[in-house]
């Protein structure tokens, strides 16, 4: 008698083992399906301020003119903190963004400015609105972003 109970002890550890299995991996899968919305909310936010970045471009070069611009944007994606910043090079001007603490992140996602400028400042969310400044620095567009407090 003491084989079967032996045999039901393995059978009991072998599902609880598989039942563990199963519970995390469909953990996994719906933590994937939270952060998929996340990403797509976090590279729309990344167009709207590169539209509205392109019209302070446009504007500033064309009439020479300082222009700015407060941008509402939400204070988190899901429950989670964002950032974005511009930077450039000596050829493209892009705006990128990752979520997660500014500190912290190191994958980002970019969308690049159509033309040339020169960069400087980041939003971090939570902050208040972001705020667009954009003026002729000599031939090349200067565009600015920054935090604005309420």
């Amino acid at each position: 008698m003491p084989s079967i109970a032996s045999n039901y002890l393995y059978s009991f550890v072998a599902l609880l083992a598989v039942s563990t299995f199963l519970v995390g991996a469909f953990s996994y899968y719906t933590s994937t399906l939270r952060v998929i919305p996340e990403i797509e909310q976090l590279k729309n936010i990344l167009d709207h301020v590169v539209a509205k970045g392109n019209e302070l471009l446009t504007l500033a070069t064309t009439t020479n003119t300082n222009v700015s611009i407060v941008v509402q944007l939400p204070s988190s994606i899901g429950h989670r903190q964002y950032w974005i910043q511009v930077r450039n090079n000596t050829s493209n001007a892009w705006l990128e963004g990752a979520l997660g603490r500014y500190e912290e992140s190191g994958t980002t996602h970019k969308v690049f400015f159509p033309g040339k400028a020169s960069t400087l400042g980041h939003y971090i969310s939570g902050y208040g609105p972001a705020f667009l400044e954009c003026y002729m620095n000599g031939s090349i567009p200067q565009l600015n972003l920054e935090s604005q407090e309420d």
